[in-house]
């Protein structure tokens, strides 16, 4: 399904962006090069993770993304359906770029993502550790100890479902 073109929420330099969310099997091939080349901009050569992106899980996926006028994307996710991962449903692979990073589209993207994944239900995230202030805002709770994956601090969080 695709979204109508909309302003971000505070979103400054960031110009006019087209919200797209769907299906891996829905996904043109553009599209998806799009969304793994801003995720492996981030968090592998920006978080400097040599890691294994390619999981398994985003075939089983929906994908939420924000992109501009030239196709670039410069925000996304992926929504995991209960059972897939967790017994829950998870949002994964959060990542805003960093040019569009403190304009609140890393906000307005994680607001899209819990009403794409289901706002009444249970969502589980595994978050890098320093964001849980920022996943906290959107009712997410620490439910693990600290772990390591891939070097980085992670926790798992848990936002309860109505």
């Amino acid at each position: 399904m695709t979204s109508p073109r909309e302003r971000c929420p505070d979103a400054g330099p960031v110009p006019v962006l087209v919200w797209q969310h769907r299906s891996f099997d829905a996904l043109t091939a553009r599209e998806l090069y799009a969304i793994l080349a801003l995720r492996a901009e981030v968090f592998v050569v920006e978080q400097r993770c040599a890691y294994q992106d390619l999981d398994g899980f985003d075939a089983e996926s929906s994908h939420l993304w924000a992109e501009r006028s030239d196709g670039s994307v410069v925000a996304c996710l992926r929504l995991l359906p209960a059972g897939v991962k967790y017994d829950e449903a998870s949002i994964g692979r959060v990542v805003t770029a960093p040019s569009a990073r403190r304009t609140g589209l890393g906000r307005e993207l994680m607001r899209r993502g819990i009403v794409a994944a289901g706002e009444g239900i249970p969502i589980r995230i595994g978050a890098q550790a320093y964001l849980e202030r920022f996943y906290g805002e959107f009712g997410f709770e620490r439910v693990s100890e600290l772990y390591d994956e891939d070097g980085i601090p992670h926790i798992e969080m848990l936002r309860r479902g109505s």
